[in-house]
């Protein structure tokens, strides 16, 4: 089987997009779980940028990882300096790394208007820092940095910098499509064309701004390059880079290419959430492979042929790559759809149990008020198990007050007070926030703190209002949608009401005790 190699760089590219901010941490934390799933280089930073980097590269060096190694990133060294005196070339030997990633100017266009240096000048500098680095015996890869566009405007030029790498002492070379602007049929050709003039490993590393990122890695493949550079979930600057979910479960499962072991094509799932957790980004539901939709099923039509046999409707197995499939909950589903999360929740519901259109009534009404349970799978599962009573109250509800104040210097202050009974104690808690919803979540958690002490592992990431009837104007009811996501995954919840606060009330309480209900199920 033929092999390909897994380079991922989110601690290093994924951390220059827009709103991430890796704690040190963070970063140790991430590296731990693309160790345990198996991928073969961990881009961790660049240790002469700032401090954060070299203090991770440094307690890294204290931990031993099993499947992966750690690499370091830096460019080029500066036009007339040595190499052995550059700032950022030392700090690559004194990071402890033994993988060392350096990038390099290959488009003439840069190495003149941007390096302002002449063309043998640039293959100096690549050649001076990879020599250098690679006779203090680490291990040197040679990004060429906007490589296609690159070839593109000076052929001979771009396999210079590439040649003049290799023979410096690089043991691998990857092709950058920095602007991520090129089409998949001009990566395959260039990457066939130079794959002929190469010896050594050749990687790929695609931005996605024309949304062909996972398209062309792939491509890239097939035309011969055995290295994959991504991200996880493709975070990343601008529109983000290659998104390394997907491209494993394709070259695993569509090209039959080995790049992890069998055993953790599985994880991808529980990685992907797991990154989308520490960056604090909510979860794509359409995330291909991995995403909540990946494999939901709505229609009456497909529901009932995906049942009768999954290929139907379904391009692999969902477990394979560890998610599963759903069974959406509407007015178009029918009862199929009710009996199938019955039996997902273990619950006993025959197709002619009174209690399956009782259930199905019941959805149809709460859709026509304006709920919206395909969206809100969590407060659905709620809603069956209160109806079998296979479901207890882990606190009741006395009342709550939200009190908003604009002062005279026109700053708003929120805040909640909440009465509780918990475990036959009462509570009675206050707490402010950002704006009601938050000031009410502040409140509420305050007062479980002590008897359920897990929430402090979840919290909101998403928060949607829509109006249901805009020819009511601020008298409509709305339509409040909570994601709430854990360590572990995450989940929709729901409310509906004319009081925009009682809407947000319903589907807090739902996110809150369907948290609950799980982890007291484990």
């Amino acid at each position: 089987m033929p092999k390909v190699k897994l380079y991922d760089t989110t601690l290093r590219d994924g951390a220059q997009g827009e709103g991430i901010s890796y704690s040190v941490m963070d970063k140790v934390s991430i590296a731990k779980e693309l160790d345990l799933l198996g991928v073969q280089y961990i881009e961790g930073g660049w240790p002469g940028s700032n401090p954060k980097d070299m203090e991770f590269y440094l307690k890294m060096s204290k931990l031993r990882l099993k499947n992966s190694q750690l690499t370091a990133f830096s460019m080029t060294r500066r036009l007339n300096t040595k190499a052995s005196l550059d700032p950022n070339i030392r700090s690559l030997v004194k990071s402890q790394a033994k993988v060392i990633t350096i990038v390099g100017k290959t488009w003439d266009l840069h190495v003149t208007d941007v390096l302002r240096a002449s063309l043998a000048e640039n293959l100096e500098m690549i050649s001076d820092t990879v020599s250098f680095l690679a006779s203090k015996g680490l291990i040197v890869f040679y990004d060429a940095e906007h490589f296609f566009d690159a070839y593109k405007s000076n052929q001979d030029y771009a396999l210079k910098t590439l040649l003049t790498a290799q023979e410096a002492g690089a043991k691998a070379v990857c092709l950058c499509d920095t602007n991520g602007g090129t089409l998949t049929s001009e990566v395959f050709r260039i990457v066939t064309e130079v794959r002929t003039k190469i010896q050594v490993s050749l990687g790929i590393h695609c931005h996605n701004d024309a949304d062909l990122a996972v398209a062309n890695s792939l491509a890239a493949v097939e035309a011969g390059a055995d290295m994959v550079q991504g991200t996880i979930n493709g975070i990343g600057e601008r529109c983000g880079n290659a998104d390394l979910i997907p491209i494993i479960a394709n070259l695993k499962l569509k090209m039959g290419i080995d790049c992890l072991p069998d055993d953790k094509l599985k994880e991808l799932t529980h990685v992907s959430h797991f990154v989308s957790e520490i960056s604090n980004m909510r979860q794509s539901v359409s995330q291909p492979y991995v995403g909540a939709s990946s494999f939901a099923h709505k229609g009456g039509m497909h529901i009932n042929a995906v049942m009768k046999n999954p290929r139907t409707y379904e391009h692999i197995d969902p477990s394979l790559v560890g998610n599963h499939r759903r069974i959406l909950v509407s007015e178009l589903a029918g009862k199929t759809g009710v009996l199938i999360r019955a039996k997902d929740l273990n619950l006993d519901l025959g197709k002619e149990d009174p209690k399956t259109k009782k259930i199905l009534q019941l959805v149809q009404k709460l859709e026509h008020q304006g709920y919206h349970f395909e969206a809100a799978e969590a407060s659905f599962e709620l809603l069956m198990k209160r109806a079998f009573k296979k479901y207890k109250k882990f606190f009741d509800l006395e009342g709550f007050r939200v009190v908003i104040e604009k002062k005279t210097d026109n700053k708003i202050t929120t805040e909640a007070i909440i009465r509780l009974k918990v475990k036959g104690v009462k509570e009675h808690t206050a707490a402010d926030g950002d704006g009601p919803v938050n000031a009410l979540d502040n409140a509420l958690r305050k007062a479980l703190k002590d008897f359920y002490p897990t929430l402090a592992k979840m919290h909101l990431s998403d928060f949607k209002v829509r109006v249901l009837d805009e020819k009511a104007g601020t008298a409509s009811p709305v339509r409040v949608l909570i994601q709430s996501q854990d360590e572990l995954d995450s989940w929709n919840t729901i409310g509906v009401s004319e009081n925009i606060i009682e809407a947000s009330w319903q589907a807090l309480v739902d996110s809150v005790e369907y948290k609950l209900l799980k982890d007291n199920l484990k």
